[in-house]
């Protein structure tokens, strides 16, 4: 019987601790791997049901958001040009469209990999693949569309200073000249890495900022291929000339889409549906 004045719900103090040091202890512990499945799957159903034009523009306000990734990357190397290090620490500005992104809970293409497949995996009904393609396709689209306004911005504004320009061009030029096979394989870790970065945040309550900046900071810092920051850096490479549709479709589009669902809906999700199907099951 609850002591009287308790809360029922409140947890019984342990032996050498107080009743708010045992409550303290039980908020911090870390979350079952089965927990982190089951939130992450209720987000994706929740998003699975959600209506066209809401998906439309939290995913065009992404692609727009992401743009900032490139463009902070860009000015931090145009100032540190000529400093030990400075692509190691320009990287960091990679890190800024995905905090903008993630905090702001727009619609990015990566993380729907990992959220919307979540609701199929444990009910098993196939037929729900439907609804997870049109997500995907209202999210990537909406997501383009943000980067191609983005990127437009960037190629012919003129807000930005020659300098930073030179630096966007740079970057962009940096990820053409992977071959269609390194852009895949590059896609799979960033996949693999986004996909992570949605697992991770339930278990981050007060530490979203360093677990978002750590994992893109990776991700920029390995050169891993990203199917929507890169669309920026692509199109912005195609519209000031320098690369056909046609390369920018084929030799970064297509490989680095299929990448990144490799690394996470194909492997991330197999896996971590593995790790807690006894217990879901049980």
């Amino acid at each position: 019987m609850a002591k009287k004045g308790a809360s029922a719900n409140e947890p019984e103090p342990q032996e050498g601790l107080t009743r708010e040091e045992t409550k303290s202890v039980k908020e911090r512990r870390r979350l079952r791997a089965a927990v982190v499945y089951e939130i992450i799957r209720l987000e994706g159903e929740k998003e699975l049901a959600r209506k066209f034009s809401a998906l439309w523009w939290s995913a065009l306000a992404a692609g727009i958001s992401i743009g900032f990734s490139v463009l902070s990357q860009a000015m931090l190397e145009a100032t540190l040009e000529g400093v030990p290090g400075a692509g190691m620490i320009a990287d960091f500005g990679y890190c800024v469209g995905f905090l903008i992104v993630i905090l702001a809970h727009q619609q990015l293409f990566t993380e729907n990999t990992l959220t919307a497949v979540l609701p199929v995996m444990v009910k098993k009904d196939w037929n729900a693949s439907l609804d997870v393609l049109r997500l995907w396709a209202i999210v990537l689209a909406g997501n383009l569309v943000g980067c191609f306004l983005f990127a437009a911005f960037l190629a012919y504004s003129g807000a930005i200073t020659p300098e930073v320009a030179a630096s966007v061009g740079d970057i962009s030029r940096h990820m053409m000249a992977n071959s269609p096979l390194e852009m895949f394989v590059k896609g799979i870790a960033a996949g693999w890495l986004i996909a992570a970065l949605v697992w991770m945040l339930p278990s981050s309550e007060g530490t979203e900022i360093f677990v978002i900046t750590l994992i893109t900071y990776i991700i920029a810092l390995g050169d891993f291929t990203h199917i929507v920051a890169g669309s920026v850096e692509a199109i912005y490479i195609w519209l000031i000339g320098e690369e056909s549709f046609w390369r920018v479709a084929g030799g970064f589009f297509i490989p680095t889409l299929l990448g990144n669902v490799a690394g996470g809906t194909v492997l991330f999700d197999v896996v971590s549906y593995a790790q807690v199907r006894d217990e879901l099951e049980g």
